[in-house]
Parts: C-alpha cells; structure tokens; sequence
C-alpha cells in the first residue's frame, strides 16, 4: 500500500495544480472506484504517519506511547484534517485525484465547499469514533457488572452494532447510486465532486513500464542466481587466466600452495587434499564436497577425487600421511 501511495504522490506531483476556481458548468460525479481509492490512500497516509511518529521513540523505553496511543492518533488525525479537510475540503487521497467535498444542502450547479459546522462535525464522527472505538474497553474495564459504566457499555455495544447495520446499507446504496460511500458523508450532506471540469487526458506509461521492468529484471535474477554455481565459475576462470597450471606437480609449487586454505584463505586446520597442489581446511571442504558433488578445486579446477590427509611440518615439506 505505501507503494501505491508513493506512485500516485509521483504522479500527482507532476500534473496536479492547485484546485480551480468554482465553475458554472456543472460539475462531473467522482466514479465508485476513485472515492474507494482516496479512502485507501487517507489510511495509508494514516498509517505512514503514525509509523513515523513512533520511530521517534524507539529508543525510549518499550511500550511508553501505550497508555496514550489512541489520544496520540486522534492528535495526529486532527492535524491532518485541520490542513486537508478543515483548509480545501478534501482529504489528501482525494486531493491527490483531484476530488473534493461539495455542500449538498445548498441547491444549485455551482460548487459550494463544506461549511464550517460540517467542518467540525466531520472531525467529530470520523476522529472522534474512532477514538471512541479504540479507548471504550479501558473506559468501562473496571467497573462493577452492576454499575452505570457497564450499562453505559453495553448501550454503546448496542449503538455500535445499529451503526454497522447503517453503514452496511449506506455502502449497498453506494454501490446502487455512487454517492455518498460512507455514512458520515450522508449524514452531513456532503458529496465527493472533481475540483475541475474533466477532459480527455493524456496519460504516460513511461514511469510504469519502467518500474515494471525493473521489477521483472530483478525477480529473473532472483530466480537464477541460486542456479549459478559461483566456486566453479571462479574456479574455471582463474585456471584459464592464471599460469599455475604449468607449476602444477611442482616441488616449488607445494611449498606456496599448502600454507593456506584454498577456500577460506587462512592456515589449513586438519589439513586435506583433493589430489591437486592445494590444501583445505576438513570442515572447509567436507561442506563443500556435501553442497556440490561437483566440487572443484577454487584455485586450479581439480575435480574433487579422494579426499586425503596431509601434514604440514613447519619448515613447509608436505608429507603424505
């Protein structure tokens, strides 16, 4: 979802203007889909903000914004409506589709923004149920079963439930009509218009395509990447760009060769021997041996033959055990 928010802020940003003035031409109704879209952007927007919010205090001591989290949401959710809704009448997923509130009450064609009164009674049934929502189970926790807090609950319990009902009707009507999706909306008269007349719009792709394309690339690699087997790649290459083949056998080669692991690169511990010059570590190339039964030598391509012991004196004289 933050994706999708980011891709239509990048979008927005582009080709939004401020909103028009009113326009006596009338105004064209919001399509179903866009005024679900600019509800899923507000509560990603809610959520992104709160995320944020909380990082503040990660270093602080666990669980410190508890007791206050639902009094710290509506805090946030408030100062988001005082500059989106309280300011241009439109919440920010529908000023990022070019969508804004009209006052319904007054009849005409012409735009006429939420009044005031429709301001604050917007704030209240949208911020303030939910604070209502998330704070009711501390509110009446410990109470008495007989006392006028649990009785108030359960009236609360009741009111919730017919709520629901409504908002389940509203939304069978949203889909039959296409106003008003929500019961707030309804209830408060207001309805979801463009901030300007719509015309034929030009649309590019070139972002998308490019981000798709992106992302294809990035899974093929993904995909083949585990099938690549890196040792024998490095191993192949180095034995076609490196003149130890022609050393190999030699007793110069086996004082350079066995001082260390040809897989880890530090002293060989319990040193083994694959057949080649070169020494491994046991833990080094049992793993190896296990993971690739094609295992070849990193430094000279020797396929693994016969695993076999070998002691290594100090003064670097390698001696088959």
């Amino acid at each position: 979802m933050h994706n999708h928010l980011l891709l239509l802020l990048v979008a927005g940003a582009g080709g939004d203007k401020p909103f028009a003035k009113a326009s006596p031409s009338p105004l064209s109704r919001v399509l179903r889909i866009s005024q679900l879209d600019a509800f899923e952007l507000d509560g990603a927007l809610e959520q992104l903000v709160w995320s944020q919010f909380t990082q503040c205090f990660q270093h602080f001591k666990p669980g410190l914004l508890t007791p206050v989290e639902p009094e710290l949401k509506a805090l946030l959710q408030l100062l988001l409506w005082r500059f989106t809704v309280y300011s241009n009448s439109a919440t920010v997923g529908q000023s990022l589709l070019n969508i804004r509130y009209k006052n319904t009450l007054i009849p005409g064609e012409k735009y006429r923004p939420m009044s005031r009164p429709q301001k604050f009674w917007f704030a209240l049934l949208t911020v303030g149920e939910k604070w209502l929502r998330e704070r009711s189970n501390s509110l009446f926790l410990n109470h008495p079963a007989e006392s006028n807090a649990r009785k108030a609950r359960k009236i609360l319990t009741i009111l919730t439930g017919l709520t629901k009902l409504a908002s389940l009707v509203n939304f069978l009507l949203f889909l039959q009509r296409g106003t008003c999706p929500t019961l707030t909306e309804r209830l408060l008269g207001v309805q979801p218009v463009f901030s300007r007349p719509q015309g034929p719009r030009d649309i590019n792709f070139q972002f998308l395509n490019r981000e798709l394309l992106w992302h294809g690339f990035a899974e093929f690699l993904i995909f083949l990447l585990p099938l690549v087997n890196v040792w024998k790649l490095k191993a192949s290459v180095t034995a076609l760009f490196s003149p130890l083949n022609d050393l190999r056998g030699t007793k110069g080669s086996d004082d350079t060769y066995c001082t260390e692991c040809a897989v880890c690169g530090e002293w060989p511990t319990m040193p083994h021997s694959i057949g080649c010059n070169h020494v491994f570590c046991y833990y080094c190339l049992k793993s190896h041996t296990i993971a690739d039964v094609c295992f070849t030598c990193p430094k000279c391509a020797t396929k693994a033959g016969t695993i076999e012991p070998v002691r290594i004196h100090i003064g670097t004289e390698l001696h088959q055990s």
